[in-house]
């Protein structure tokens, strides 16, 4: 009722008839963390800044391009998984030193695999570098800047925000046996903030079992055993589509190899001898082809080194095949890429379509040619169910399917309540959306019209959850158990303490891992 009536008149009183409600928050959020091109937006640095993008077109705007790796051809060892046989010498072509980055293939890996929104760290650039050497501290937001004081970046800038659900860091497994230390704070850091899970890849997750080296029971010793329920890891790398012919050129070979000396056509040889060596030679060569320029802009002069180069690399992929099988295995090893960012493309997908309750498994990944190494039945066994517990998801090629991923579970697989990851993360979102939705009764009576009120408040969330088929159950009444109030949840102390307890008990979806069909005869 209006109050103060005192002047004649019509008043209108408005109430609210429909109560407050939970919202679903998010639940395919990734957060990747590593090194981009640039890191700036109108002249702000975006160095150590999570930043929220929607689209690779806007990662482009903001973080820029692909960073130009360099190889070298080298004695082949064993395990040398690139050779090339140039005359009737083979060699190994590998990544040159410090010249081997991840980020920018694993961003377009997250898009093609249905990625949206995510959020962007970047903790080092590399425009203008020849090469870029990876860093734990900065990784973690231990760095330091340019005047020495600590910067609290990388994965500690992601305390404060609250958005992200997963935690992916493409770049870590360059760090070699380093990279389960930063897999460990990463697992620290979701345990702590309980709203997101990591997703990890294996150091030298391209090798098999039998190289006389074991990545996976490498992996299982040094990732420790603390919050391993909220992260997921997968094996092995993959080969993708990604790097396409036009992105490799002789620009990726190390300066200090002779290609003149190293090819064996005659016409190729020609085509390099003829070739400026350096920018001398290049103003030169500007001066004869356009006599009538006297002062040589520097951007004209670049545009004509950079045509000079193409045309010498059409030209030499004319002339020469072994100039053309080099530049193919440059490309293969540019396109074998860690699995965990097209899994957080997966994640994104499968939530969009079906929702989080849904294992992200069996599915294809896009843009992937094959996993690194073919995993069969009898192998998935001992990374799907180890008595460490340490579960490891499998992506398996399948004859007449292509490639799947084939495996649903944490880190925890000896956990009956945590070792699905869509147990986890669903889990998660409930919490997370529930937790929300409560804000709005902080400080409100702690009385039984608010506990009535946030009781059907969450009993109406987790009903409509149960009808989309995120809960377990014949009915609503088996799938959960919301309950608050004084003798219930609640003490008369707990009340004079100002807490209010609401106890939530929920059926979680498992997914049918193991699907047995039995058969018999029935005789007439």
């Amino acid at each position: 009722m209006p109050q103060n009536l005192k002047t004649p008149g019509i008043y209108i009183e408005e109430k609210n008839v429909f109560q407050g409600s939970v919202v679903e928050v998010s639940s395919a959020l990734p957060a990747f963390i590593g090194y981009t091109e640039k890191a700036s937006h109108s002249g702000k640095s975006l160095i150590n800044i999570p930043t929220r993008i929607s689209s690779f077109a806007e990662y482009i705007e903001l973080f820029g391009g692909a960073f130009n790796p360099l190889f070298k051809l080298e004695t082949p060892q064993d395990g040398d998984r690139s050779k090339v046989i140039i005359g009737d010498t083979e060699f190994a072509i590998k990544y040159a030193e410090d010249n081997h980055l991840l980020f920018y293939n694993s961003i377009r890996l997250f898009y093609a695999n249905g990625g949206e929104t995510c959020y962007i760290v970047a903790v080092g650039t590399y425009e203008g570098k020849d090469s870029l050497k990876i860093n734990k501290d900065q990784l973690l937001g231990y760095g330091k800047d340019e005047n020495g004081k600590p910067i609290a970046g990388g994965l500690r800038s992601l305390e404060k925000e609250h958005e992200p659900t997963m935690v992916v860091i493409p770049e870590a497994v360059l760090l070699g046996k380093e990279c389960y230390e930063v897999y460990k704070q990463v697992l620290i850091h979701c345990g702590e903030m309980q709203n997101r899970i990591g997703i990890f890849d294996l150091f030298d997750g391209y090798n098999s079992r039998e190289d006389g080296y074991d990545p996976i029971d490498f992996f299982r010793e040094n990732i420790g055993t603390d919050f391993l329920s909220y992260a997921a890891a997968y094996y092995p790398w993959l080969y993708t589509t990604l790097v396409q012919k036009g992105e490799v050129s002789f620009k990726n070979l190390d300066p200090e190899i002779d290609l003149e000396s190293i090819l064996p056509e005659s016409n190729a040889q020609k085509l390099i001898l003829e070739f400026p060596k350096n920018e001398a030679d290049f103003r030169i060569a500007f001066q004869i082809e356009f006599p009538n320029i006297s002062q040589i802009p520097e951007v004209a002069l670049n545009d004509f080194v950079n045509q000079k180069k193409d045309h010498l690399h059409l030209g030499l992929m004319a002339t020469s095949p072994t100039y053309g099988s080099i530049l193919e295995e440059i490309r293969r090893l540019m396109n074998l890429l860690p699995a965990a960012a097209a899994l957080a493309g997966v994640y994104t997908m499968v939530d969009n379509n079906r929702g989080v309750w849904k294992s992200p498994a069996n599915v294809s990944p896009n843009a992937v040619i094959k996993p690194a190494v073919e995993i069969s039945h009898e192998e998935q066994e001992n990374l799907n169910v180890h008595v460490s517990g340490k579960s490891i998801n499998a992506i398996r090629t399948f004859p007449g399917v292509g490639t799947l991923v084939w495996g649903a579970r944490t880190l925890d697989g000896n956990s009956l309540d945590w070792q699905y990851i869509n147990v986890r993360r669903t889990i998660i979102m409930l919490e997370q959306s529930i937790k929300l939705a409560l804000r709005a009764y902080i400080f409100e009576p702690n009385d039984v019209n608010t506990w009535t009120t946030v009781k059907s408040m969450i009993v109406n969330f987790l009903t409509e959850k149960w009808k989309q088929g995120a809960l377990a159950g014949a009915s609503p009444e088996d799938a959960f158990d919301v309950q608050i109030g004084l003798g219930a949840t609640m003490t008369s102390l707990d009340i004079l303490e100002g807490k209010m307890l609401v106890s939530v008990k929920l059926a979680i979806v498992s997914p049918a891992e193991f699907i047995v069909i039995t058969f018999k005869q029935q005789k007439l």
